[in-house]
């Protein structure tokens, strides 16, 4: 039997999988990529007897490989926190799916695992821009304010690292930075001995000083729109922008456009945290489009959608109290 992890590169991603592979330790075919590259398991090459986790990526943008693999007879652990549509009812499957949202993978993947390896799924909620259910267990875990910041700094590195257009955007291949990650069962230990964090500080806190020199492009009575240039420190920042925005303005819903180099843009909105719904609903309205209640995006947004995309966002959001 072959095992394969198949894994969002993002945070959630990261720390789901260390979570699980903590507590039941085995060696697996890793199968991640940037955060937008969902479409996952069309590119696990299993077979009959072998094992697939799947780990906070859609069931819906994934729904034809999962049948094809289940008619294979490869068995699949599927957990996740998107829009999944219909989930389907085979022997060979095993999902966990909540899209509420206040969840995270890495939140799903602890209640699984009875709370074993929490102190990840904190990180995990840090980065994932979900800070209210961090600081919850945070708190569950009596860890002390300094505690509490160091981890908010790791989630959101994490985070950070997962965005580009290509893995080349990126400062470390995600499934390195997994590797990396998880010989430390202590994120601690890892934010004190690995040198991948000192790295991924500095990146991202020199693309969050670009990313602050920039002007909303657009504004509504309950939102703002922010157009970033073709750059890579555009593709890396504009998850982390996103959630800065989002926080730093909590009535507010937030859009990041990043102009692609052959044309159009790839759009990250954030609901307000104060009503976090909304932002799927508006992704979803778009052909390459989705993403949960709090947070989605859309892949390419072509230049022609560009007032429509506005329209639809004021109308997604005014309506909101």
């Amino acid at each position: 039997m072959t095992y394969f992890d198949a894994f969002n590169g993002d945070a959630d991603g990261i720390c789901a999988l260390h979570q699980l592979r903590l507590a039941e330790p085995r060696g697996s075919v890793l199968v991640t990529g940037v955060k937008r590259n969902i479409g996952l398991l069309k590119d696990v090459r299993a077979t009959r007897g072998d094992h697939v986790v799947a780990l906070d990526i859609s069931l819906d943008k994934n729904r034809q490989p999962l049948l094809d693999l289940l008619d294979l007879g490869v068995s699949i652990t599927y957990v996740d926190h998107h829009f999944a549509g219909d989930i389907p009812i085979h022997p060979g499957l095993s999902a966990v799916i909540d899209p509420s949202s206040d969840v995270c993978t890495s939140l799903l993947v602890d209640h699984m695992l009875d709370g074993r390896f929490r102190i990840w799924a904190a990180v995990a909620a840090f980065g994932d821009g979900l800070p209210q259910p961090a600081m919850r267990l945070a708190a569950a875990m009596h860890l002390s304010e300094r505690d509490v910041v160091r981890l908010r700094e790791l989630g959101e590195c994490l985070n950070y690292n997962a965005y580009g257009d290509t893995v080349e955007d990126l400062f470390f291949h995600p499934a390195e930075l997994y590797c990396r990650l998880h010989p430390f069962s202590n994120p601690f230990d890892f934010l004190r001995e690995e040198t991948v964090i000192a790295t991924l500080r500095e990146g991202f806190a020199a693309d969050m000083a670009l990313a602050s020199k920039v002007k909303p492009e657009y504004a509504c009575s309950r939102g703002k729109a922010y157009i970033l240039p073709d750059e890579p420190w555009s593709r890396r920042v504009s998850g982390s922008f996103g959630n800065h925005l989002a926080q730093a303005e909590p009535l507010l819903a937030h859009a990041i456009l990043t102009a692609r180099g052959d044309g159009g843009y790839v759009v990250s909105v954030r609901s307000p945290l104060s009503n976090p719904f909304g932002a799927d609903t508006l992704c979803n309205q778009f052909e390459s489009g989705g993403g949960r209640k709090r947070a989605a995006g859309i892949n390419h947004l072509p230049e022609s959608d560009l007032v429509r995309f506005f329209t639809r966002f004021s109308a997604a959001f005014d309506g909101l109290h």
